[in-house]
């Protein structure tokens, strides 16, 4: 156990050190490195990354997601949600240290206990109801604070829309996850759950987008920059002249 907390530690300074090193590599010549780049450099190789990504989930994880959503009680979706969501709390927590948010993090850390002891492993959101608000905070957006520019655009394989700001945030959330240090046999099943209960919250989101876009790939591109800056800015991004598209729809939606 000694070992292993020695080497989270470890691990947990080289990312932060990275993270250190992008943030003061991109800080000259930036009046606000939290601005949004709508460019997309990359964006050949990112569409034909975004079709494999398209083709796979259509094929495959669409299909099981609905099925999910048909044979599992909605209770048991939301408990499923609510605790996968404390259970990546701890890289919130550790996020709202690195920006300063002392306050916050001190509720967030109290909002973590709670919900999971007296919420059962964070199967049921006790804190709310107590006034401990939940929050998104992530390495992406304690760099941009810090001061580093966002980086291009990129898609990954199987995962989706990132840039390249956001990409520690893959190594922390996966060090924080007490699941990362428990046996195969049991943390399989559980990412395993995750990743279908995770697409089953956005079967709408997606067929808003299939609906709706002309361009699939433009359409996503878009609307997960447009979600980042929001939570960059905290929820409150400075106005700019274009049409919100998130106006009717809910990327961050309840479970079906």
């Amino acid at each position: 156990m000694t070992q292993g907390l020695t080497k989270l530690k470890r691990l947990l300074v080289l990312v932060l050190l990275y993270s250190s090193l992008i943030a003061c590599t991109s800080m000259q010549h930036i009046d606000d490195a939290r601005v949004i780049d709508t460019s997309d450099p990359w964006e050949s190789t990112n569409r034909t990354i975004y079709n494999f990504n398209d083709g796979l989930d259509k094929k495959f994880f669409k299909p099981i997601a609905s099925s999910y959503v048909k044979v599992t009680p909605e209770p048991f979706r939301i408990g499923a949600t609510n605790f996968f969501n404390n259970l990546h709390y701890l890289n919130v927590i550790l996020n709202n240290s690195l920006q300063g948010k002392i306050d916050q993090s001190v509720s967030d850390i109290f909002r973590f206990v709670f919900n999971s002891t007296l919420g059962i492993g964070g199967l049921f959101d006790v804190a709310t109801p107590m006034g401990l608000e939940a929050h998104k905070e992530d390495v992406g957006q304690t760099l941009a604070v810090w001061g580093s520019a966002q980086g291009p655009y990129l898609n990954i394989p199987a995962m989706g829309p990132n840039t390249t700001r956001n990409l520690p945030d893959y190594a922390t959330k996966y060090l924080l996850n007490p699941f990362t240090y428990l046996a195969f046999t049991i943390a399989l099943p559980v990412q395993l759950l995750e990743i279908v209960n995770t697409r089953a919250n956005l079967l709408n989101a997606s067929n808003f987008r299939d609906s709706a876009a002309i361009d699939g790939y433009s359409f996503t591109r878009e609307a997960y920059l447009q979600s980042r800056k929001n939570l960059i800015y905290d929820g409150n991004p400075p106005a700019e002249n274009f049409d919100d598209i998130f106006e009717d729809i809910d990327l961050d939606e309840e479970p079906l």
